[in-house]
């Protein structure tokens, strides 16, 4: 059995039954007469000499591994039957003598149609070289990056294993001048969506092309990412690390945040691709796939009105307010282990794909930590390349503060949603359902720095500079403390400023466009979605070049 340990090793290949020598030629000699249709014969059976039915080992051997074969993958994938191969014939050319087995090189490439719509795909072959590419395979992954650029189509890489094929990297004269897909990924990047299915060991350069993608799944106990494995760290630093412990699901999903989602098998890694996919256009130019929605546009949900606690100490799940106002069944959340104080989420609001944000007061009561901020920024960013309007659920507190906010470089990383937030040109609508305090307020779309397309507050809003109760503490500490009865004092001054921060006050100083009716959310969305332009066609900046980013 083939192990992540054994998957570089170069193997000769052995004569088959039925196997095509692919440099014998077509034909004997000048003048020699060999009909067409034999000349196709060969060419199909060179073709299924790369085929799971004459490789039937090898796809056992994926199977006892808890994985399907690469085409079994592609096939789970897309529609039936509308997979289009490129380079099925290719084969790698010798190397030391030696021409390794390896059928198509080790990846596969071509389009597939999913729902309807064509998706250009890869899929590294784990059980040829440990799905390893030699110099053939990148030109077909990097053909497939073009193709995907040239048409406006998303991009799916499946992988397992993978990365350059060793024996090749071993020699200067190739390495030094190897051409990579990593620019053209770059240049795909906000163009079409671009996925990545983590479906086996995948440490070093495959997970550098899945941090270029926007959305990322693995499959628990079978897939790991990292910088490296687990015997190159432990010769580079000492620690003896397992690959679940340094790169498994549960800590690159839940941990680190690398991936956005764990699954439990292949079938439902390539249903999750299904489903982000259809939230996207096909590429940043395309109109959003709108979906027929039988969920009422005026539908009005009486729990809402019992949801947010007005006691701001109270907790409360988030997920159900979103659920509530979303179509019904339409939630799609991403990172959904990591930075549980943020929730995003991909949606539907009468059928339209948008992008939601929301604090979630159950964890740390709904600030912005380093971890959030970068979860926020990412997904800003996604939804503003393919034009899906993006709606805030605000009830913030504000940021972490203290030491290890410093240490995370929290500053830095809440300036990122602030930068992306100034960029993005999509609608944004914010809906305050309680807190929004501080610089988080403005980070979560709040107020008009942004110019929202559409702010409101429900009756449970409090909006000012920071907590009542904290700033009282600090900005009136003398006056506390000279008082005959400083706890009364205390109430005192919290009672009057309280009353400054209600929603209608905010109201009156046009700080939101309207209070509503928490019942009435599902319905102001929707009508706000309808009358906003696809995109702002106007932008405030002067002509430069390129913005920098804070991280």
């Amino acid at each position: 059995m083939e192990t992540p340990e054994t998957a570089g090793r170069s193997r000769v290949a052995q004569p088959r039954p039925g196997a095509v020598d692919a440099g014998a030629p077509l034909a004997a000699g000048p003048g020699a007469d060999l009909a067409v249709a034999d000349i196709l014969a060969r060419i199909e059976q060179a073709r299924a000499t790369g085929g799971d039915e004459a490789r039937r080992q090898a796809v056992v051997r994926q199977h006892a591994l808890g994985k399907l074969s690469a085409r079994e993958r592609i096939a789970a994938f897309g529609d039936p039957g509308s997979f289009r191969e490129a380079g099925a014939l290719v084969r790698p050319l010798p190397e030391h003598g030696e021409t390794p087995d390896a059928p198509a090189d080790g990846v596969i490439t071509g389009d597939v149609r999913v729902d309807g719509r064509p998706v250009v795909v890869s899929a590294t072959d784990f059980s040829v070289m440990g799905g390893s590419s030699g110099k053939a395979g990148g030109l077909k992954s990097a053909r497939a990056i073009q193709y995907a650029i040239d048409h406006g189509l998303p991009y799916v890489s499946l992988m397992d294993g993978g990365g350059h094929r060793i024996q090749e990297g071993l020699d200067s004269r190739h390495f030094a001048g190897v051409s990579t897909p990593f620019k053209k990924m770059v240049d795909l990047s906000g163009w079409t969506p671009i996925c990545a299915a983590m479906m086996g060991p995948g440490f070093a350069g495959p997970s550098n092309f899945a941090a270029l993608a926007d959305f990322v799944v693995m499959v628990r106990g079978t897939s790991t990412m990292g910088i490296a494995g687990p015997a190159l760290v432990k010769a580079a630093t000492g620690e003896d690390l397992d690959k679940e412990e340094l790169g498994g699901a549960s800590a690159q999903v839940d941990r680190y945040g690398i991936a956005d989602l764990a699954v439990d098998s292949d079938v439902e890694a390539l249903a999750a691709i299904r489903r982000y996919l259809s939230y996207f256009p096909s590429n940043a130019r395309a109109p959003l796939p709108v979906h027929p929605c039988d969920d009422p546009v005026d539908r009005r949900d009486a729990a809402l009105l019992e949801m947010v606690p007005p006691n701001s100490r109270r907790a409360y799940d988030v997920r159900k307010v979103m659920e509530a106002v979303a179509d019904r069944g339409s939630i799609f959340e991403l990172k959904p282990g990591y930075a549980r104080n943020v929730v995003t989420a991909l949606a539907r609001l009468d059928g339209r794909p948008v992008g939601i944000i929301a604090n979630q007061p159950k964890h740390f009561a709904g600030t912005l930590d380093s971890p959030a901020c970068e979860k926020v920024a990412h997904f800003i960013s996604v939804c503003d390349a393919f034009g899906l309007p993006l709606v805030f659920f605000v009830d913030i507190p504000g940021f972490h503060v203290g030491s290890p906010a410093e240490r995370s470089g929290l500053a830095l990383r809440s300036a990122r949603i602030i930068y992306e937030l100034g960029r993005a040109t999509v609608p944004r609508l914010s809906v305050i359902l309680r807190k929004g305090y501080g610089l988080g307020f403005i980070a979560m779309n709040g107020g008009r720095t942004f110019g929202a397309d559409l702010t409101v507050a429900w009756p449970t809003a409090e909006i000012c500079a920071m907590s009542i109760e904290g700033a009282v503490d600090v900005a009136f500490r003398k006056d506390i403390d000279a008082a005959e009865n400083p706890g009364a004092r205390r109430a005192e001054l919290i009672g009057k400023f309280r009353s400054r921060v209600s929603p209608l006050a905010a109201a009156e100083g046009f700080g939101v466009d309207d209070i509503i009716d928490p019942r009435d959310t599902r319905p102001v969305l929707i009508e706000a979605l309808a009358r906003t332009a696809p995109r702002r066609s106007a932008s405030s900046a002067p002509p430069k070049f390129h913005d920098i980013s804070p991280i």
